[in-house]
């Protein structure tokens, strides 16, 4: 764990992994239940890739150390501490992220759930050389912010939370936006902690990640 200071002094935690002297950073953006066991595998599988990787807890500006499992108690808790901080605060925080990796070469970001909406806004507000959001829920709140770096976005067919008809608005409001569905995959397909896990579409996901990172420069 590591320690962050955001552009307005708010300091964070964050977890690193990965070769100091990488020649990118990848900043691992949460869903709704912090910094948990499984965004830090997350982390340490884009470290071993050979990215220095960073996961910010950006649920620190209401309370430190948060970690939520996956289950039904759970989800509304962390709905209700996202909602709870500013989006442009946290925004803030990605950026210090941002900047902690910014000596390392190009800066890819990659969002899951909460941090897929993430992710769409840091593209629009921050220099980064890339962005990837898996099931961001909230970008269709965000069509109007629009992203000056380029970004792909992964979407489940049958995620309960993300209509197809947002997905197809986000893309028709930004039709040079790549944005892929994968077939009978759910809410949360790329996470091994949850049951909605579906290692094909997660798979090549993955695949489909680091081929976009790699075209925009974010190589390890």
């Amino acid at each position: 764990m590591i320690q962050l200071t955001a552009a307005d002094g708010h300091v964070l935690d964050a977890y690193e992994a990965g070769p100091p002297d990488a020649a990118a950073g990848i900043v691992i953006i949460q869903e709704i239940f912090g910094v948990n066991a499984h965004i830090r595998d997350v982390t340490d599988r884009y470290g071993a890739l050979g990215f220095r990787a960073v996961a910010p807890a950006l649920f620190d500006r209401l309370e430190r150390g948060v970690e939520l499992g996956y289950t039904a108690d759970t989800v509304p808790q962390g709905r209700a501490m996202r909602a709870a901080i500013d989006w442009d605060d946290t925004v803030r925080d990605v950026g210090a992220a941002v900047e902690y990796l910014s000596g390392n070469g190009p800066v890819g970001v990659v969002g899951y759930c909460y941090g897929g909406s993430l992710a769409w806004l840091a593209a629009h507000s921050l220099p980064v050389a890339a962005a990837v959001g898996y099931y961001g829920g909230q970008i269709i709140q965000f069509t109007d912010r629009a992203p000056q770096a380029p970004v792909l976005l992964l979407f489940g067919e049958v995620d309960y939370m993300i209509p197809l008809s947002d997905v197809e608005e986000i893309a028709k409001a930004h039709p040079t936006v790549p944005v892929h569905v994968y077939p009978g995959a759910d809410h949360g397909f790329n996470c091994d902690a949850r049951d909605s896990y579906h290692p094909t579409a997660a798979a090549q996901a993955l695949e489909r990640t680091l081929a976009f990172l790699a075209d925009a420069g974010v190589r390890p």
